[in-house]
């Protein structure tokens, strides 16, 4: 049986990238996931924050499938957890590491990605399951930061760079550990097109490979 690492782990490596969708409404979710998954993102985040955001995450989830692991962030319920998980979502990111809804993910088996910036909070995290970490915001730390911080936490557990990370500074934070980007307004703002979305997409794609 796959399990949630194994499942972060396998679409990290076809790319690590983590695309946060903000604000995005029911009715642009196909073009814009699928402009982001043509353009080679395998993970798609859509924050609890916005319009009608279970309709997108279903609608994401209908049309990709097995193919893409689609999900919530700002998850800050247990109970939201539940709710995504019913309709399909398989991953489960917060800007916070409040144990319950780490704890509901991985009693669902999601991929649970809680928001971290000390190592107290990163140890909290990984003690209530926690399948990885996102440093955030990344833009206040450094890439020294994630460097010390991989030093002294498991080494099965990945940590990702979320905030203020473009296509041309990845190579730093990669050099020092990390194992992957959440990218928010820099790849999406609400009402982009698809096709600005998608060239964004390929310019992160691309900087994740250089």
């Amino acid at each position: 049986m796959t399990t949630a690492l194994d499942l972060l782990k396998a679409k990290l490596a076809e790319s690590p990238l983590i695309a946060i969708i903000r604000g995005i409404t029911p009715a642009d979710a196909e073009a814009v996931g699928a402009a982001i998954f043509e353009a080679g993102i395998r993970i798609i985040e859509v924050p609890l924050n916005s319009p009608d955001p279970f309709a997108s995450i279903e609608r994401l989830v209908r049309l990709l499938g097995d193919d893409a692991v689609i999900g919530a962030g700002t998850v800050l319920d247990p109970e939201d957890v539940r709710r995504v998980h019913a309709i399909g979502g398989r991953v489960i990111v917060s800007p916070n590491t409040y144990a319950p809804v780490i704890e509901a993910s991985a009693e669902a088996g999601l991929i649970s990605l809680p928001g971290y910036f000390t190592p107290s909070e990163a140890f909290e995290a990984v003690r209530a399951g926690a399948t990885g970490l996102k440093l955030f915001p990344a833009e206040a730390a450094t890439p020294a930061v994630i460097k010390a911080h991989k030093a002294v936490l498991p080494k099965h557990v990945p940590v990702l760079a979320v905030g203020g990370v473009g296509p041309d500074t990845m190579r730093p934070w990669v050099d020092a550990g990390a194992e992957g980007f959440g990218l928010g307004s820099g790849l999406y703002k609400p009402g982009q097109s698809a096709a600005e979305t998608a060239d964004k997409a390929r310019a992160y794609v691309a900087g994740a490979r250089g």
